[in-house]
């Protein structure tokens, strides 16, 4: 049985909850339990608060832990990065008061930052050669330099919304950060083997994210030329129609493409263009 701890609200609950599922892995996630279990697969959840995750894989109390990888650098804890997961985007970046002119990171100088990751930000200080005084807040942190707490902060952005509206810009972007997929290095061989088939079913997750599934009737003439326009994983699959001199066309493209690769295929006399959505690919 492995256990996997993740955040037990906000949106990277729900993010992991939802790869759970697209990984075919059926949790009840009843928002009160601290512990659930998996229904079809050997696994349970753990849920506890983000800072929390890494020091608990990192105990072995969970094998696997899945958190933003800013948690796992600020804590500094002998756990291995097994995978980027690909949700939760967000940095960490220095942002001051949005009238002050700003030169580079020597405006620190001997300034107070207000932050939750102190780590962090010392190292980027000493990289620097600057010295400030870190102020340690948890909660909101955006506010310490109007309460006269700060001269600046040193915090997550998302959006940049939150530094707008209290008055604030960012200056420097420090630290790049995505929910990851963390383990103890203390598995056994039984958890290895659960690690390595929801490794396999991750695979294909990440493959098919951003693929659309396409299909369409094409001259026979204009076969090749479709090929070129649609390479596939690894060729088109093209069958004969029973209409003369016809064919039908079926390949995965990026969603990204999708447009331009119709107006193409639409050039060369391709009809009835059906576009279905890509659920599972299997490398």
């Amino acid at each position: 049985m492995l256990r996997i701890a993740i955040q037990s609200k906000g949106r990277l609950n729900e993010e992991s909850t939802a790869l759970l599922k697209e990984l075919g892995i059926e949790i009840d996630d009843a928002k009160r339990k601290f512990l659930s279990q998996s229904a079809n697969f050997p696994l349970e959840v753990l849920y506890l608060r983000d800072d929390d995750i890494p020091q608990v894989v990192a105990a072995g109390t969970a094998s696997l832990g899945i958190v933003g990888l800013n948690e796992v650098e600020e804590k500094g804890l002998k756990v291995k990065v097994i995978e980027k997961l690909g949700f939760g985007g967000c940095r960490i970046s220095l942002a001051i008061p949005k009238a002050e002119a700003y030169d580079g990171p020597q405006w620190f100088e001997g300034k107070r930052i207000a932050t939750s990751y102190p780590n962090i930000l010392k190292r980027f200080l000493d990289k620097n050669g600057v010295h400030a005084s870190i102020e340690v807040i948890t909660g909101s942190v955006e506010v310490a330099p109007a309460a006269g707490i700060a001269d600046a902060i040193f915090d997550i952005v998302s959006s940049g919304g939150t530094l707008v509206s209290n008055g604030l810009k960012e200056v420097e972007r420090v630290f790049e950060s995505e929910a990851v997929l963390i383990s103890s290095g203390k598995l056994t061989e039984d958890e290895e083997k659960l690690l390595a088939e929801i490794l396999f079913r991750f695979e294909s997750v990440k493959v098919s994210r951003g693929k659309k599934y396409i299909l369409m009737n094409i001259p026979q003439s204009a076969v090749e030329e479709a090929i070129r326009i649609l390479p596939a994983m690894r060729s088109p699959t093209v069958m004969p129609l029973a209409a003369e001199g016809w064919c039908s066309l079926h390949s995965v493209v990026n969603a990204a493409d999708l447009w331009d690769k119709i107006r193409q295929l639409k050039a060369i006399g391709a009809e009835g263009i059906l576009v279905l959505g890509v659920d599972k690919i299997i490398p």
